[in-house]
């Protein structure tokens, strides 16, 4: 009976060096890797019956939902996912925080919020987050509100703002991305911007912007005289 090989060293081999996350990372840098090759290269390998992108997809998801405050414990859920590899991840985020965060970034120009967006911008599905800010437009969280078509239905006021409310907040940029890579707005696009903004002004919290991006470019409503 022959040797079974691991999933996932199979599909590594039978790419071209150069094509692997940890040789790109090495030739051309971190920021040329998604989300989630960067968590391959960090969680290394999976199981025999877990590949590490699988893994990687679902701590992503745990991320994308919990943000910066993710523990190890919220990542010990995760099947194939040790205790040695969830605290790897936690340690790493702390780091960042630490070290990459150690104060809050101020929004002044709609390519402020872009560095805390863009990494969204190869996802397949329409990320719509919410940036709370306070009265020196510092940002106080970014969060997803919701994950699918940019719509009324998920797109909700009592969704966007329900964060904002607690955080005290005093003003707000939403944003999404375009999947296509086109980042002009639709009807849909413009309809929920004005129905944020009313929104907004009936709460006491300003809708600064609306950021359409993706990894082509990106559309301020803000910058196009639409807020």
């Amino acid at each position: 009976m022959g040797v079974k090989t691991h999933p996932y060293i199979g599909r590594i081999q039978s790419m071209n060096v150069n094509e692997r996350p940890r040789e790109r990372l090495c030739s051309a840098g971190p920021q040329a890797l998604a989300d989630h090759e960067l968590l391959t290269v960090i969680l290394g390998a999976g199981q025999r019956d877990r590949p590490v992108t699988q893994i990687a997809a679902e701590v992503l998801a745990v991320l994308d939902r919990l943000g910066a405050q993710t523990t190890a414990e919220d990542l010990r859920g995760i099947a194939g996912l040790g205790p040695a590899k969830a605290t790897l991840i936690s340690a790493a985020l702390e780091l960042a925080r630490r070290i990459l965060c150690p104060g809050r970034t101020r929004i002044t120009y709609p390519t402020d919020v872009l560095p805390l967006v863009a990494h969204y911008g190869d996802r397949k599905q329409e990320y719509f987050l919410c940036l709370s800010l306070n009265g020196a437009h510092e940002v106080i969280a970014t969060r997803v509100v919701s994950v699918g078509l940019v719509n009324r239905a998920l797109v909700h006021p009592r969704e966007v703002f329900a964060e904002p409310v607690t955080d005290r907040a005093a003003a707000v940029v939403v944003a999404h991305n375009h999947p296509s890579g086109h980042v002009e707005p639709s009807r849909e696009d413009r309809d929920v911007t004005e129905r944020l903004t009313a929104a907004g002004r009936t709460l006491g919290i300003q809708v600064l912007d609306h950021i359409i991006f993706s990894t082509e470019g990106y559309y301020s409503f803000l910058e196009h005289g639409a807020m």
